[in-house]
């Protein structure tokens, strides 16, 4: 089979555009395709979505392809449009952020008889097409646990955060465990290092070595593959908490615990929907009572006041009685973003468009 990013190219498909007859292809199993910016065997993000797509190649009816290491440029598009035109893909999952705006909403809009599922866009009616969905999970839940965690566990009161991109769902995760680890002791700092990319494996290991230069005791991230921050702080006698997917056995002294996705939830949910043609679900989101995010088990290290308390907060959550975001809270300019009085719940579309560091912050947006 010819490689699908060469598809367009060599056939000529690129022409037929959405007149090609998809109705012919409804009469075999319902074709699903995923696409990711990495590799599906990253320890992180990647591979996160590719332990789902195992689970959905296991529904009846369903056939799964997939594509890894496609960037977040035109070479999405490409992808997406050779799974529509070669393999009859009426399904899409494109994983990656960068992936919605422009290349999901062009490709939706020629091909509007195909339904595309973006991972963490944020689909909005009337602007934009009712074959796009966007579905994502309140992971930040998990990163204020694996704050409470750190909080209990650091000693120097430094804890670092290496992320990618200083977008909304990263600032929620850094404010949430920044939040997490001041619950326990208000003195906590978080260390923020910006990388610029979702993988640039040589920087993230240089902001570790930095961050624990500084005195950083315990590290956690927001990148797509967490194995060398994981591994570089486990060879310097650091702590860490993961992301996306375990991270467990990189790290058997110094991991405490992470927080996990469950993608296999909405996707399951979206592909149900799929197959029974039902209208496509254009806005998708859920928690830890949702069974859309996880915690990792807690490491041989973490102590025992840190998960009685862990444990109880996350009781709350699953019980839906534990708010994040509860006003009066302070970015690290002091200005006042919530308000006393104010809680911002979890399904608060505003949260989806944060652009601040809340303080104890060490950083900037």
């Amino acid at each position: 089979m010819k490689n699908r990013r060469d598809f367009l190219k060599l056939s000529g498909a690129a022409a037929l555009g959405a007149a090609f007859p998809l109705e012919l292809l409804a009469a075999g199993p319902l074709t699903v395709g995923f696409i990711y910016v990495g590799a599906r065997d990253d320890f992180g993000y990647n591979q996160s979505h590719a332990q789902a797509a195992a689970i959905i190649k296991k529904m009846p009816g369903v056939k799964v392809i997939e594509e890894e290491k496609v960037p977040e440029t035109v070479a999405v598009q490409k992808t997406m449009e050779a799974m529509i035109q070669q393999d009859g893909a009426t399904l899409l999952f494109p994983t990656s952020f960068g992936y919605f705006d422009p290349h999901v909403l062009k490709i939706a809009e020629k091909y509007p008889k195909v339904r595309i599922a973006h991972c963490g866009g944020l689909w909005t009616a009337g602007k934009h097409p009712m074959n796009v969905g966007s579905y994502f999970g309140y992971i930040e839940e998990c990163e204020y646990l694996s704050g409470v965690v750190a909080g209990y566990m650091s000693k120097s009161k430094k804890l670092a955060f290496i992320a990618a991109k200083p977008i909304p769902q990263v600032l929620r995760n850094i404010n949430a465990f920044t939040l997490g680890a001041q619950s326990v002791d208000p003195a906590m700092t978080c260390h923020v290092i910006f990388t610029g990319d979702w993988s640039l494996p040589v920087k993230e290991a240089e902001a570790a070595n930095s961050l624990i230069d500084q005195g950083c005791d315990v590290i956690t991230c927001h990148v797509d593959g967490p194995k060398v921050i994981v591994e570089t702080a486990e060879k310097r006698g650091v702590m860490t908490t993961g992301y996306h997917a375990s991270q467990a056995s990189l790290a058997p002294k110094g991991y405490l615990t992470g927080a996990e996705w469950n993608w296999a939830t909405p996707y399951t949910e979206i592909v149900k929907a799929t197959l029974e043609g039902k209208p496509m679900i254009n806005f998708l989101r859920g928690g830890l009572k949702d069974n859309f995010v996880k915690m990792s088990p807690y490491g041989a290290a973490v102590s025992a006041p840190a998960k009685k308390k862990a444990d109880e907060i996350k009781a709350q959550m699953l019980a839906g009685k534990f708010q994040i975001f509860k006003g009066p809270i302070k970015d690290n300019k002091g200005n006042t973003v919530i308000p006393a009085g104010i809680t911002q719940v979890q399904t608060d579309v505003v949260l989806e468009k944060m652009n601040y560091l809340v303080a104890g912050v060490v950083g900037q947006v």
